[in-house]
């Protein structure tokens, strides 16, 4: 099994059902959202890296899957996944995946790269609640 499948399977199993009664959501939704992030995050890797750049400088560094978090955010009537990734010297880089309900799964629709204090800011705000 590569790398990042079992990452995300061991978080889609640490969703299970001690969640379920305070979230009001199934493993098999929980399951649905956490496929769709690892599907997302597969089809945009380059060489097994996950590009991003800085639109300041113009410098591209290349992000490394490592720990999808445990926690489901929910936003109105869409989610928030979060997964750390390692930069090219190791260090952790957050990147929060927003993502919508589209036929019978899900799909990503935005993506921040190291910006959770715009979440953050949105928790506070009641705009965004945890579902643990």
């Amino acid at each position: 099994m590569q790398p990042l499948r079992l990452v995300f399977l061991c978080a889609a199993l640490a969703l299970g059902p001690a969640a379920q009664s305070a979230d009001k959501i199934g493993a098999a939704q929980k399951a649905a959202l956490q496929a769709a992030m690892r599907q997302h995050i597969d089809r945009h890797l380059v060489d097994g890296a996950f590009l991003d750049v800085n639109l300041g400088t113009g410098a591209v560094r290349s992000l490394r899957p490592a720990t999808a978090h445990p926690v489901l955010l929910r936003m109105g009537e869409h989610f928030v996944l979060c997964t750390d990734f390692r930069d090219e010297g190791g260090k952790p880089v957050n990147v929060d995946f927003f993502l919508a309900r589209r036929g019978k799964g899900y799909v990503v629709f935005r993506t921040e790269v190291d910006n959770h204090d715009s979440l953050d800011r949105l928790m506070r705000a009641g705009k965004v609640e945890r579902l643990d």
